[in-house]
């Protein structure tokens, strides 16, 4: 029988007073008898609308239909035909805004859980230790350069193995994974798994050559002479945005995107690392979205005596995830909202030797409030005369986006971009304005998702193998 409860399964969920203080995973995941219950509440449509909202079409229905009867490595393998990496997933997609969404169990009451249920059958996969991974074709004879490592590279790189191809995945950070490793807190994504993925990827003869900046170390005009045929870029959008107020420039102003690189690339998160830090103290932090969360929840875990996200909307706009909100409020970060700095103000001292000369001590602030909706339909915020007002902050994490990288579209021809540098796609395609030039993922959408990168990967695999064959 069904179950009928209009609430989702609780997901366990660690002490806030102990977590704040670690990196361990913040979830600990579904039992196999909250898995069951959970599956149970899917009403299993025939028509389910819910597929439609996975940008790679996972049969959602098909897999908790395993997991209604206890098949935990039945269900992992429904999923493991159309995802690579469903632990990833599981963890770290807005479930909410895509598959869930569209649950018609969410018309009264909750959605089914189905990202918990995914990280539940990936999970219990990898403790059985069962074989499950796609298998490769013969190779064929073509090899194919795939540029970033991060989730549209590894998903391309991944789909292409198994067409038979001769994939070279170049890096340019000494870690492969891409935001996966670098941006991704280790509370909320381990890098056992990420590690884990990338070795099999690996085992599977895919080449991995790190410290490689292309544009740099060699160009892609290079990569053909090297002999592949064609070239994926899924560089992402690694370049931060900055708000161009006065005081950005002084020492203690980072862009998140540096802090939670320096963070996991450096491993500071490992108790004892020597990870080059200064003390954070009153920790400021810019923004509203995943990022901000990341980046204001680690900070917190690193020491600092007290931690702010400042946000010009309201709640109610925040585009961070509801569950990282709520999961930032229980460890103690504090929300400032309707509120924008106008101007960061530095330590000045007589005394020319005062070490704090130069470093961030306060912001000025002005207070918002909500007019009329932008072209996206979000209310505008705009600024309310008189209102400024100054917040102490030793530390101020800018986190309002990022583009990407100029670095490759500068150093290929042919390659175009929009206002924005991200590289021009054919409409419904991966494929770029130079032949034999594939891209997907932030590197074209801008920063977006995992899973919709994954899915660019994906995509971009069939038309690099539809393009080889019309070529060769």
């Amino acid at each position: 029988m069904p179950n009928m409860q209009n609430t989702k399964t609780p997901m366990p969920t660690r002490d806030p007073g102990a977590r704040s203080r670690d990196f361990e995973e913040v979830t600990t995941g579904y039992t196999a008898e909250m898995a069951i219950n959970e599956a149970q509440r899917c009403l299993g449509c025939k028509n389910p609308p819910c597929v439609s909202g996975c940008p790679v079409g996972i049969s959602i229905p098909g897999f908790i239909k395993e997991l209604k009867e206890g098949n935990a490595e039945g269900a992992y393998r429904v999923i493991a035909r159309s995802s690579l990496f469903p632990a990833i997933c599981g963890r770290v997609c807005p479930q909410e805004t895509q598959c869930e969404a569209k649950c018609l169990r969410g018309i009264k009451g909750e959605p089914v859980a189905i990202g918990r249920l995914e990280r539940y059958a990936a999970d219990a996969h990898v403790e059985t230790e069962k074989a499950g991974k796609a298998g490769n074709a013969p190779y064929n004879g073509k090899a194919v350069a795939v540029i970033g490592s991060g989730p549209s590279g590894l998903a391309c790189a991944a789909e292409l193995r198994g067409r038979g191809y001769d994939v070279t995945i170049f890096e340019a950070l000494h870690e492969a994974g891409g935001v996966l490793t670098y941006g991704i807190p280790e509370f909320r994504l381990p890098k056992r798994i990420v590690k884990k993925e990338v070795e099999e990827l690996a085992a599977r003869g895919v080449k991995i050559e790190k410290n490689v900046v292309v544009g740099r170390t060699l160009t892609v005009d290079e990569l053909f002479e090297k002999g592949f045929s064609a070239v994926f870029i899924g560089s992402g959008a690694g370049l931060p945005s900055f708000m161009g107020v006065p005081g950005e420039s002084l020492c203690g102003v980072c862009s998140a995107n540096e802090f939670l690189t320096r963070v996991n690339l450096m491993k500071a998160y490992e108790q004892g690392a020597a990870t080059p830090l200064a003390p954070l103290g009153k920790t400021v932090v810019v923004g509203g979205g995943n990022v901000a969360m990341d980046a204001a929840r680690t900070a917190l875990r690193l020491g600092a005596e007290s931690v702010k996200i400042v946000y010009r909307r309201s709640r109610n706009e925040l585009p961070a995830r509801r569950e990282e909100v709520e999961h930032a409020e229980e460890e103690g970060v504090e929300f400032c909202l309707l509120q924008n700095p106008v101007e960061l103000l530095g330590h000045k001292s007589e005394d020319k030797n005062d070490p704090k000369n130069g470093w961030v001590e306060k912001l000025r602030l002005i207070r918002m409030e909500l007019g009329a909706p932008d072209e996206r339909g979000r209310r505008r915020p705009v600024e309310v005369p008189g209102s400024e007002f100054e917040m102490s902050a030793d530390t101020v994490i800018m986190a309002l986006g990022t583009s990407p990288n100029p670095l490759i579209r500068r150093t290929t021809k042919g390659l175009e971009s929009d206002r924005r540098g991200c590289l021009i796609v054919k409409e419904g395609q991966t494929a770029t304005t130079r032949p034999g030039v594939f891209a997907g993922g932030d590197a074209v959408t801008g920063a977006a998702t995992v899973i919709l990168a994954m899915g660019a990967g994906k995509q971009a695999a069939k038309e690099i193998d539809e393009y080889i064959a019309e070529h060769s």
